[in-house]
């Protein structure tokens, strides 16, 4: 009977997994493209390897300061994707065709939008230093995915074909 419940449990948490990354993928697909404006930090973790941590001016906007509990934001992007703070949601106003919604959620003194920090490859500073804007898809419930780092042009940043190992 023990064993019985145990495969039970392992078969549950396989399956939640599963749903979890079928999300992910389905985001990663079909999900809309947003550029979010990058304030800069250090991108250096001894412990951790090479990465970068993100914070998004958007994050920093006074409107969001008063703010007590998570919610979504409204936003529109310009012809580069780039994104532009309207509103908090708040239920009533319904969004226009152009409106996206972004989940917040308030840490803190802080609004988290996702993805915080960004991995790579020890030694590939060089290549994301330029980093102006993180790339996000965007599912029309509000929530997001970091795909990626992009430049001042718009530019996709990773490192040269040749100068990537896969150990």
């Amino acid at each position: 009977m023990y064993r019985l419940l145990v495969l039970a449990v392992a078969v549950i948490v396989l399956a939640l997994v599963n749903y979890e990354i079928y999300n992910k993928e389905h985001l990663l697909a079909e999900g809309t493209t947003v550029l979010l404006e990058l304030a800069p930090v250090d991108p250096r973790s001894l412990i951790q390897g090479d990465y970068m941590i993100l914070r998004y001016k958007i994050a920093d906007l006074p409107e969001l300061s008063d703010t007590e509990k998570d919610g979504y934001l409204v936003i529109e992007r310009n012809e580069n994707q780039v994104a532009k703070f309207k509103r908090i949601y708040d239920d009533v106003t319904p969004l226009q065709m152009d409106e996206i919604l972004l989940r917040f959620r308030k840490r803190g003194r802080g609004i988290r939008l996702g993805a915080e920090s960004f991995f790579f490859q020890e030694g590939h500073a060089e290549y994301y230093d330029n980093a102006r804007y993180g790339e996000l898809r965007v599912a029309p419930s509000g929530d997001s995915v970091l795909v990626g780092l992009r430049d001042e042009t718009f530019k996709d940043l990773k490192p040269p074909p040749d100068k990537v190992s896969v150990d």
